[in-house]
């Protein structure tokens, strides 16, 4: 018997496109190995395998761009409001022309509304479309996409000025929607191909480094803010207040603006070429598309420069009628999609993830889009000279970031695989109840310092907590087909939470403040706003329950991505019963017992030499009981073409590579050729 054979032939290797030093294409690895279920199993383990070394860094840098932009196109709002102000509105209301002017150098507050709520509307749309698109069509080619919306719409708001055809207000919306759906597709896409190229011990890590690039994010912008503004700081020196900017104040501060949007748009073209020639993540590849011949033919057609390669469609047919039954991986389908997702253990699930990321939301961006106002409640972003709010804002934003939101998000760096993701939020919203109830409930007694201090720890808890958690659990709970979507709608509701707080908190915040107001004095109802937080913080804890445990499981047994619910006459409740992967063979009409999964190969041929033993017995038998000489020809002939259907059909067993595991089909072999997969080029590296 021959033991060891040659690797199987290369026509069946199926190779994709793609591959980096940032990302590798495991998917390639394995493409000489026929079993699909087999070279699933071997590629996802090649990811397990890696230690953590340069090749994750640059991984986790990659897909962070996204969460830097975002953070930073975001957060530098805060600046460029002011700014805008300045710009636009400035003068007495007998000065206003057009809709400008004649607000004192002050942002209206709707216009301000506009501006910060208009890219949180862009993020859910983004959110939603691309993280339906990455699971309809996949994630390498959406990758690219939404970072080059995020770069256009970045770059033209640098250049959005006012006219009589069309006003700013307008022109600034528009172009801050489409940065948001940009920035909302990165979250779905950032997410599922981080953790869908991470190994099992370092996803969860991986996932919080990514999203940590939001608190990096933040504290460029307000840098970015403090530069410039010291740069124009003598012009901005002779205005005393708002009000009265004169023309160089205003240039000044029409530049100021421009550059702060303009530079967050840097990082995205280093990240662009790593976005584009990124590979389909292996789990994608392997679960959800199965048409080998159109990748071959892309690949192709890809390498001569044309736009799409031509597939042959009797074959394309003939390799996904073969691949996609051997899969025990069911495909996605708006029905399979209600089958999943009605099942009350996958259904609370997507109640979890989506109502705690809402509930998360509200508070968190109510407070982070607010910045200035909350420092300048807190006293530390005082001043009535332009350049002074606008140093002191800047100033009083670093702080916050680099003493709060930047040890949370490393925090959950480090302990994130050690605590569990579930304990690590039910622990955040637990301590975000209690200070946002203190903060509510005793704010007026409370001094500035404590007011500080408190604040400071609640944006510590909110990155060491909820705010990470809430992104990580989506790109680990949800099954390969339907996880960049779960992932875009959980998302989606949070960024609906942050647009009702803008509604809610800017006009609270300004509600019966007195003119030329300094301090805590021009937020009267800032407490009010405290307590709302704290009951959402308390509703996020509820909801947090509902969230499975996932650090250091694989993809295959988290929140049953694999396994369809036990029939009620099923024995089993460990898993299949050995040998029913497969159904039986019945080509030729010649049915074929099942084969173990752990069944020898010799044992295997024994049995089948069995069955064909007992099989040419009967007909012998009923040859010569019943029929006459003359018949003796028809009967060979019959003979001759059972023997040649029994030939075909009752293919004795395969070893699978090293797995343990028995293939049945294929060409035909003869019994004293059992032969066995070549794994000794497995094991060489």
């Amino acid at each position: 018997m021959e033991t060891l054979a040659e690797p199987m032939s290369p026509m069946t290797y199926e190779r994709t496109y793609g591959g980096n030093r940032a990302f590798h294409n495991f998917f390639n690895d394995f493409s000489h190995i026929q079993d699909p279920n087999l070279r699933r199993r071997l590629a996802l383990s090649e990811i397990d395998k890696i230690p953590f070394g340069l090749y994750h860094v640059r991984a986790v840098i990659v897909a962070g761009i996204g969460f830097f932009l975002d953070s930073y196109d975001i957060f530098a709002i805060n600046l460029v409001t002011t700014l805008l102000g300045v710009v636009f509105w400035q003068g007495a209301p007998s000065d206003a022309i057009n809709g400008y002017g004649g607000n004192h150098g002050e942002l209206p507050t709707s216009v301000s509304q506009a501006l910060k709520t208009s890219t949180s509307a862009g993020i859910v749309i983004g959110q939603v479309v691309f993280g339906w698109l990455a699971d309809k069509y996949g994630r390498r080619k959406m990758y690219g996409v939404e970072l080059g919306i995020i770069l256009v719409s970045t770059l033209s708001c640098c250049l959005v000025s006012a006219s009589q055809a069309v006003s700013f207000t307008g022109l600034m919306t528009f172009w801050r929607v489409m940065m948001g759906i940009g920035i909302g597709g990165d979250y779905p896409l950032s997410s599922v191909i981080t953790s869908e190229f991470a190994p099992t011990r370092w996803r969860g890590a991986m996932m919080a480094a990514v999203f940590s690039m939001q608190g990096i994010g933040q504290l460029f912008a307000a840098i970015v803010g403090l530069i410039v503004t010291t740069s124009f700081g003598d012009i901005f020196k002779n205005a005393p207040d708002l009000a009265n900017c004169d023309y160089d104040c205003q240039t000044a501060a029409d530049r100021c603006w421009r550059i702060i949007i303009g530079v967050g748009a840097v990082p995205a073209v280093f990240a662009l070429y790593y976005r584009i020639t990124i590979p389909e993540t292996p789990r994608y590849t392997f679960e959800v598309a199965k048409d080998v011949e159109k990748a071959a033919a892309d690949i192709k057609a890809y390498m001569a420069s044309q736009s799409e390669g031509e597939v042959d469609e009797i074959k394309q047919a003939r390799m996904k009628k073969v691949a996609s039954p051997a899969l025990a991986i069911p495909s996605a389908s708006w029905r399979d999609a209600y089958e999943y997702f009605t099942q009350w253990k996958n259904g609370k699930v997507l109640v979890g993830t989506t109502l705690s990321w809402f509930f998360l939301d509200f508070a968190f961006y109510g407070l982070t889009l607010n910045n200035s106002l909350i420092l300048q409640a807190v006293g530390y972003a005082g001043g009535t000279s332009l350049h002074a709010m606008l140093h002191n804002s800047a100033v009083g934003t670093i702080i916050l970031v680099v003493a709060g939101s930047l040890p949370g998000y490393w925090t959950s760096v480090v302990l994130i695989d050690t605590i569990g993701r579930k304990p690590l939020q039910i622990l955040g919203f637990s301590i975000l109840t209690i200070i946002f109830g203190v903060l509510g409930f005793r704010y007026y007694q409370l001094s500035e310092g404590s007011l500080l201090a408190l604040y400071v720890v609640a944006n510590y808890f909110f990155n060491f907590g909820p705010n990470t958690t809430t992104f990580i659990i989506p790109g680990e709970c949800y099954p390969t087909r339907y996880r960049s979507t779960g992932h875009g709608i959980s998302a989606a509701m949070g960024k609906v939470g942050a647009i009702v707080a803008q509604v809610i908190s800017i006009p609270l915040l300004r509600k019966g403040a007195p003119p030329n107001c300094e301090g805590r004095d021009c937020s009267p109802w800032i407490d009010k706003l405290m307590q709302i937080f704290a009951l959402f913080m308390f509703l996020g804890l509820l909801v947090s329950f509902f969230n499975p445990r996932n650090e250091g499981l694989y993809f295959g047994g988290a929140c049953g991505i694999i396994e369809k619910p036990k029939k009620w006459w099923n024995p089993f409740g460990g898993g299949r019963p050995a040998g029913f992967m497969y159904p039986r063979s019945t080509q030729g009409g010649f049915g074929g017992g099942r084969v173990g999964i752990m069944t020898s190969p010799v044992l295997a041929a024994q049995n089948a030499d069995s069955r064909k033993r007992r099989f040419w017995a009967r007909s012998h038998q009923e040859k010569h009981a019943g029929r006459s000489d003359s018949t003796s020809s028809t009967t060979n002939m019959t003979s001759t073409t059972m023997e040649e259907t029994i030939g075909t059909a009752a293919v004795p067993p395969r070893w699978g590579a090293g797995w343990g595991r028995i293939e049945r089909g294929g060409q035909p072999v003869g019994m004293e050729n059992i032969r066995l997969h070549d794994v000794g080029h497995l094991l060489v590296d």
